[in-house]
C-alpha cells in the first residue's frame, strides 16, 4: 500500500530573531537536512508525497483552547519586540510572523498522514514537519512547541474516523508533558514516553515524569513514563525498553491506529539527548511497531537537533517503513545497570493495571531519591550528567557516519521455493516462485550422509533449498521461504545449517518448532544458536542450546517471544536466521507470521523459513508477505499467559541471564 511522506517547504520559514542561546538549536536546517539526505538515498522517490495543508482553527481546538489559538493567529502582525515580549511568557519558546501559518502546516501534515493511512491511501508514513509539538498544551506553548501535532492527529483519529485504541510512543529523549497531560484520563489513548530524566534535574523538571506517574481516574495505567536517570543510553538499552516493557503492553492493548513522536534528540550526537543510540536503532524501533495495528503506524517528526544524526535516523525510519529490512545493530547489546533500573520501576509502576506484567516478578527496586526542591525545581544538573556505565564503550559519533547505514538492497527481497510452483499461491507482486535448483552433483553430495535425503521428491526439495540459501548468503536474496518432506525435516535443516555456516555466516540462529531435536553433528562453538518452541520441558542445555513447549495461549507465545526469543536473539547478533516449522509445529498461521516478523528484524532480514510440504501451500503466502515486509495479521488482545507457561519462561531467563544479558529486566543488585 506504500508509505506517505508528507511535508512542505513553507515549514522552514519561522526561525529565531533574537538571541537565545536555549531556543537557536531549533532551526529551519532540521527540515532541509532531513529532506536532502533521503532525496540523495533515493527514499523520497519511493514514497508518496504529500504536501502538507494548514489544520483549521476547528482541527486545532481537538485540544488547544480556542483562547489560545487566537492568541498564537495574532503572532502573525507582531512586530520582533513585541515578538519577544510574547516568547518570554511561555517556557522556551520563540515566535515569528510565519509561526501560525508553520505551526497549522505541522498539525496538518499529521492529520493528512492519519487520513491516508486510516482510509487505506497508503500503509504508513512520516510527517517531517517544524514546529514540534509534543511539549505544546491545551493553553500554552511550550519547549519548542506551539500546536500539539499528535495529540491533535490522535483526536483526530477517535472524532473523525471512529478509533477506540490508540497507541502514542514517543521516543523523543524529553518527556512529552503536552500529550501526558491532555490524554492522562483517557483509557483510549496508551502513552509510552521514555525521556532524559536525571532524577528531576534535567528539563522539564517535572515530578509527573517519573514512572509513577501511570495517568488518572479512567485513564490509570494508560500513561507509561520510562525515566532515563543517566545519559549514554544506547542500542541494548532502547531495545530491552521495547521489549520488556512497551511491547508487552501495546499487545495486550491492541491498538487501531500508533501515532509516534519521532523525536531523534535521543540519537547519537544530540546535544540534548547525550545518548548513544546509532541510526540504525530507530530502524529497529519502527520495525517492532509495525507488527502492531495491522501496520497502520504514522510518524511525526519532533526534536533532533545535530543535522548529520538527525538526518540519518529520519532515513533510517523511512527506509523501514517502506519495508526495507533493518541493518544489523553495532555494538555489544549489554544494557546498562541504569536503564534496567529505570525499566523495572516502570514495570512495577504499571503491574497493576495489565495483566502481561502481573504473573512476572516486577518487584520495585531501590532507587535515587527524587531530588525535587518544595518549589518544584531541581537543583541544576552540572554539565553532561552521570553517564550510562555500559558494559564496552558507545561507538564515536565519527565511526557510524564514516559508514552508509543503508544497506545495499538485494536485487529480490523475498523467494519462495517449492518444491513445484503453486499458481495457486497468492504473493506481493514482487515475490517471486523460484525455479532454479542446485546442481544435482551438489545436492546429492549433501544429502548423502542421510538415508531421508535419499528419495527423488526429498532431493528435488534440498536442491532447491540449497539454491536459495546460497542466493540469500550471495546477497541477490534478502528472505526465502523453502519446502521439506515432513520426513526429511530434520535431514534438510541440518544440511541447511551446515552450509550456511560454511558458506558465509558467521553466526546462525535457528528457531526451531514442532518435534525437532538439534543435529547431533552440530558443533559447540559458539555460532549457531539453537532454540527450540515445541519441546517436552523448558531446559537450557547449554547457553546455545534452548528449549521451551510451545505455549498454550496467545499470551503465553507473545511472552514467549518478547521475554525470550527476541532478548537471546537481540544478544546473539545473527547474520542468517532459519525459522523451521516442523512435525507438530501447532502454529497457526497468524502466529508463524507475527514470529517472522519479528525475527526479521535480525540479521539485515535474512530469513530462511523452512516448511513441511504438506503445510507450505497454506502458509507459504502469508508469511511471504511478512518477510517481504507487510505486517502481520493481528492476534487480537492477547489472553493472560497460562501459570505453566509464566514458570517455564521465568526458569529459562533464571538460567540464561548471567550469559545473555538483553535477557534482564531487573538491576542485579550488590549487597
Amino acid at each position: 500500500m506504500g508509505t506517505a511522506l508528507v511535508y512542505h517547504e513553507d515549514m522552514t520559514a519561522t526561525r529565531l530573531l533574537w538571541d537565545d542561546p536555549e531556543c537557536e538549536i531549533e532551526r529551519p536546517e532540521r527540515l532541509t537536512a532531513a529532506l536532502d539526505r533521503l532525496r540523495q538515498r533515493g527514499l523520497e522517490q519511493r514514497c508518496l508525497r504529500l504536501s502538507a495543508r494548514e489544520a483549521s482553527k476547528e482541527e486545532l481546538g481537538l485540544v488547544h483552547s480556542p483562547e489560545y489559538v487566537s492568541l498564537v493567529g495574532k503572532t502573525q502582525v507582531l512586530g520582533e519586540e513585541e515578538l519577544q515580549a510574547l516568547s518570554r511568557q511561555f517556557d522556551a519558546i520563540y515566535f515569528h510572523p510565519s509561526t501560525f501559518h508553520c505551526a497549522r502546516l505541522a498539525a496538518g501534515a499529521g492529520l493528512q498522514l492519519v487520513d491516508a493511512v486510516l482510509t487505506g491511501a497508503v500503509q504508513n508514513g512520516l510527517a517531517l514537519v517544524r514546529p514540534p509539538g509534543h511539549h505544546s498544551q491545551r493553553a500554552a506553548a511550550n519547549g519548542f512547541c506551539v500546536f500539539n501535532n499528535v495529540a491533535i492527529a490522535a483526536a483526530h483519529a477517535k472524532q473523525k474516523h471512529g478509533l477506540h485504541r490508540i497507541l502514542i510512543v514517543d521516543w523523543d529523549v524529553h518527556h512529552g508533558q503536552g500529550i501526558q497531560y491532555l490524554f492522562e484520563d483517557d483509557p483510549s489513548v496508551l502513552y509510552f514516553s521514555w525521556h532524559r530524566y536525571e532524577h528531576g534535574r534535567f528539563w522539564p523538571f517535572l515530578r509527573e515524569s517519573d514512572a509513577d506517574a501511570v495517568g488518572r481516574g479512567q485513564g490509570l495505567g494508560f500513561t507509561v513514563n520510562l525515566p532515563w536517570n543517566q545519559v549514554g543510553m544506547g542500542n541494548a538499552d532502547y531495545v530491552a525498553a521495547f521489549l520488556h516493557l512497551l511491547l508487552p503492553l501495546a499487545f495486550e492493548f491492541d491498538p487501531e491506529l500508533v501515532l509516534v513522536s519521532a523525536g531523534f534528540d535521543s540519537a547519537i550526537g544530540d546535544p540534548e539527548g547525550q545518548m548513544q543510540a546509532t541510526p540504525e536503532c530507530f530502524a529497529h524501533l519502527t520495525q517492532l511497531l509495525q507488527v502492531l495495528a495491522g501496520g497502520r503506524v504514522c510518524a511525526m517528526l519532533e526534536g533532533g537537533y545535530h543535522l548529520e544524526s538527525l538526518a540519518e535516523s529520519v532515513c533510517m525510519t523511512v527506509q523501514t517503513l517502506l519495508g526495507d529490512p533493518a541493518p544489523p545493530l553495532s555494538g555489544p547489546m549489554v544494557p546498562c545497570q541504569s536503564a534496567l533500573e529505570s525499566i523495572q520501576s516502570a514495570r512495577a509502576a504499571q503491574a497493576p493495571y495489565w495483566k502481561s506484567l502481573q504473573l512476572q516478578d516486577v518487584t520495585p527496586v531501590p532507587t535515587s531519591p527524587s531530588t525535587h526542591s518544595p518549589e518544584g525545581r531541581p537543583p541544576p544538573l552540572l554539565p553532561g550528567g552521570p553517564m550510562c556505565k555500559a558494559a564496552a564503550p558507545a561507538p564515536a559519533l565519527s565511526s557510524f557516519l564514516d559508514q552508509p547505514c543503508l544497506c545495499p538492497a538485494p536485487s529480490v527481497r523475498t523467494t519462495v521455493a517449492l518444491t513445484a510452483p503453486d499458481t495457486t499461491l497468492v504473493l506481493p507482486p514482487d515475490v517471486i516462485q523460484q525455479e532454479g535448483s542446485a546442481l544435482r552433483e551438489e545436492t546429492e553430495a549433501w544429502a548423502r550422509p542421510h538415508e531421508s535425503l535419499a528419495r527423488e521428491e526429498a532431493l528435488t526439495a534440498l536442491g532447491k533449498l540449497l539454491y536459495l540459501l546460497d542466493g540469500m548468503l550471495d546477497g541477490q536474496v534478502n528472505s526465502g521461504i523453502a519446502a521439506t518432506l515432513a520426513s526429511a525435516a530434520a535431514a534438510t535443516l541440518d544440511v541447511a545449517i551446515q552450509r550456511g555456516l560454511s558458506h558465509g555466516a558467521q553466526r546462525l540462529l535457528c528457531v526451531a518448532l514442532g518435534q525437532l531435536d538439534r543435529p547431533l553433528d552440530l558443533a559447540h562453538d559458539g555460532r549457531t544458536l539453537w532454540l527450540n518452541i515445541g519441546g517436552k520441558e523448558a531446559a537450557a542445555l547449554s547457553m546455545f542450546h534452548v528449549s521451551t513447549p510451545l505455549p498454550a495461549m496467545t499470551g503465553g507465545f507473545l511472552s514467549c517471544i518478547l521475554g525470550l526469543v527476541l532478548p537471546l536473539a537481540y544478544g546473539f547478533q545473527p547474520d542468517l536466521v532459519l525459522v523451521v516449522l516442523g512435525p507438530g509445529h501447532g502454529l497457526q498461521g497468524p502466529h508463524a507470521a507475527l514470529l517472522a516478523a519479528m525475527l526479521r528484524g535480525l540479521a539485515g532480514g535474512r530469513v530462511l523459513a523452512l516448511l513441511e510440504e504438506d503445510s507450505a501451500p497454506q502458509l507459504a503466502g502469508i508469511l511471504a508477505r511478512v518477510l517481504h515486509g507487510e505486517a502481520p495479521p493481528s492476534l487480537g488482545p492477547s489472553s493472560v499467559a497460562s501459570p505453566e507457561d509464566v514458570q517455564a519462561l521465568m526458569y529459562l531467563r533464571g538460567q540464561l541471564e548471567p550469559q545473555w544479558k538483553m535477557l534482564q529486566c531487573r538491576p542485579h543488585l550488590v549487597a
